[in-house]
């Protein structure tokens, strides 16, 4: 998708995600937080910052945070969710700060393989000897949204397709740490952490998950109803009466550092 497209996808459901979906990715936002010493002080830009959720745990440790969008009605939930924050729609290619001005930039989930004029920018905008980091998809055999992908690719139109699948890559073993080196940044870590969804019924499941980017292309193409019907037939196997259901993923991370010279 252009950056247009993609803030059109993310938009259209804005306060589904922000709510019932945008905080399962607590544990790696802290994950990251903590190897990138994120505390008070820290000027933090989190790029393909949603609706703010990862900029209000930053800011909670003390940081100075600015966000980036490409959907305006994300970014006006970040400005409700941290009112101090600079958070701005805009293309995550082109990003509208000098050069040198952050300590740390992130991205959770919003860089993936292919994407890599983007992390350049990152860097550009971190200053020398500052961090940037982003996470990904981990391994396939624990990522308990998987369901939601294989029907995703059944429901999507064949480019999309074949998108969400080239996006799994970005996890397999050096290809982070290439797109660091490829950036010019040099590799400083690597981690994991669980995520973890929970909703109350399938009806709740499938309504955030419907408000997830990836899935607007195939809400679009076999509308509302069938993508219901084949996600209710897909997580049926998470749900347990009483319980709810409980997904557990697996997030990845890489970090890397602004050369000094």
């Amino acid at each position: 998708m252009s950056w247009v497209e993609s803030g059109r996808a993310w938009g259209e459901r804005s306060v589904d995600w922000a709510y019932l979906f945008e905080p399962y990715a607590r544990r790696v936002n802290d994950a990251l937080f903590d190897r990138a010493q994120v505390g008070p002080g820290t000027r933090l830009l989190d790029i393909a910052c949603g609706s703010g959720y990862a900029a209000s745990v930053a800011a909670g440790r003390g940081a100075e945070v600015c966000g980036l969008d490409a959907s305006e009605a994300l970014i006006a939930i970040a400005r409700a969710r941290t009112q101090a924050g600079d958070f701005r729609v805009g293309d995550m290619f082109a990003l509208p700060f000098a050069d040198g001005c952050f300590d740390v930039a992130t991205s959770f989930n919003g860089i993936w393989k292919g994407c890599e004029d983007a992390l350049a920018e990152a860097r550009r905008v971190v200053r020398p000897g500052g961090l940037v980091g982003f996470s990904f998809w981990g391994s396939p055999k624990r990522l308990g949204l998987l369901p939601y992908f294989a029907a995703l690719v059944q429901l999507s139109p064949a480019d999309h397709a074949t998108a969400t699948i080239n996006q799994g890559d970005t996890g397999r073993p050096g290809v982070a740490e290439q797109m660091l080196a490829d950036a010019g940044l040099e590799f400083a870590g690597r981690g994991a952490a669980q995520v973890i969804n929970e909703f109350p019924d399938l009806d709740l499941a499938i309504r955030a998950l419907a408000a997830a980017g990836p899935s607007w292309p195939a809400v679009r193409h076999v509308g509302q109803d069938r993508f219901a019907e084949v996600m209710r037939e897909a997580l049926s196997p998470l749900h347990a009466e009483g319980l709810g259901v409980r997904i557990v993923s697996e997030f990845g991370w890489v970090i890397g550092t602004v050369p000094t010279a």
